[in-house]
């Protein structure tokens, strides 16, 4: 595996052997973070509107040590991380999938080696219904068919009303108020790839232009039916469980599902940096960074309502750049 993101992936399905604690809580082996000189000026985040919350509580945090650090985010989107940090108009590029080669290309054209991925946190997306909807739960070809035009994910019909997946009475005959993500978005990209097998969505679906106005469609919609990150859950809508296969046990969108790989919609949220191989970071970002995969900043992911990653992660990331 050639690309320097991969070398730090870890398997969603390996990552309970991680620690002894539960997943849901933060690793007792993060160190605390301390305070060091020398760390002053300003850091710029482009990217991802699903860590738009966290890179917002994260430069709190930050500050907190560094009260003089000016922190400015934008979250329009994971597409907009790639140009940004290639163009070095951001030193952080937040992303809700990994970059596609593509892109990667594009940096690695400009600046001789690869963009670095750190391996922030682990998001569930979630499929959101209207609160007062009453299905139990959906596969995922279920879902591709309920989205999408092509059904790639091999279910035998295209589902267009409520009773297609055994909802009764006077939920049998509704259809559907499709809620989705933009182009832009990185969660767009993972929803496509992986619960419509790849597949196109359908011409009626209500493209937003975040994850919050996703869950604000379904609250609003008695027929709503939506889909992002599990940080994004409101009171207004009820989290469906997911089964991967058709006929297979449905799974809760839980940390513990997440870790041991049994929910299917489980990602890594990434955030990249540029990172010359033969230079060091400078001290504004290799602090940042360091943060992130300690005590506090693994803190912020689990209060967030993402899960945080383990110790070993962070000690593999910050080996691997040189961060003693």
């Amino acid at each position: 595996m050639k690309l320097k993101q991969l070398c730090v992936a870890v398997s969603l399905a390996s990552a309970a052997a991680f620690s002894t604690v539960s997943v849901a809580d933060v690793d007792p082996n993060l160190p605390s973070y301390e305070r060091v000189g020398g760390v002053s000026g300003n850091l710029s985040s482009i990217g991802s509107d699903t860590l738009n919350n966290l890179m917002t509580l994260w430069a709190e945090e930050f500050n907190k040590f560094y009260p003089n650090v000016n922190v400015q985010i934008q979250g329009a989107g994971s597409s907009t991380a790639p140009p940004a940090i290639t163009e070095g108009t951001a030193n952080f590029a937040p992303m809700s999938r990994a970059m596609r080669d593509s892109e990667i290309q594009t940096f690695e054209q400009r600046h001789g080696y690869a963009p670095y991925a750190l391996p922030v946190a682990v998001d569930m997306l979630a499929v959101y219904v209207n609160k007062d909807n009453p299905i139990e739960g959906l596969s995922l070809p279920q879902v591709d068919a309920i989205f999408s035009a092509t059904r790639r994910c091999d279910h035998s019909e295209d589902i267009t009303r409520w009773g297609q997946v055994g909802l009764t009475g006077a939920w049998a005959n509704r259809d559907f108020a499709l809620y989705s993500r933009n182009a832009v978005s990185g969660t767009y990209g993972f929803f496509k790839d992986n619960a419509l097998c790849g597949g196109d969505f359908k011409s009626s679906i209500n493209e937003q232009p975040g994850s919050s106005s996703v869950v604000q469609g379904v609250t609003e919609s008695i027929n709503g039916i939506g889909y992002s990150g599990i940080g994004y859950r409101t009171s207004g809508v009820r989290v469906v469980p997911l089964a991967a296969e058709h006929g297979g046990e449905h799974f809760e969108a839980t940390a513990e599902n997440a870790a041991t790989g049994d929910y299917p919609l489980a990602r890594y949220l990434y955030v990249y940096i540029n990172k010359n191989p033969n230079e060091e970071l400078d001290p504004l970002t290799r602090e940042f960074v360091r943060m992130i995969f300690t005590q506090e900043g693994q803190g912020v992911v689990h209060r967030d309502g993402f899960v945080p990653v383990p110790n070993s992660v962070g000690e593999k990331v910050l080996g691997e750049l040189g961060i003693e």
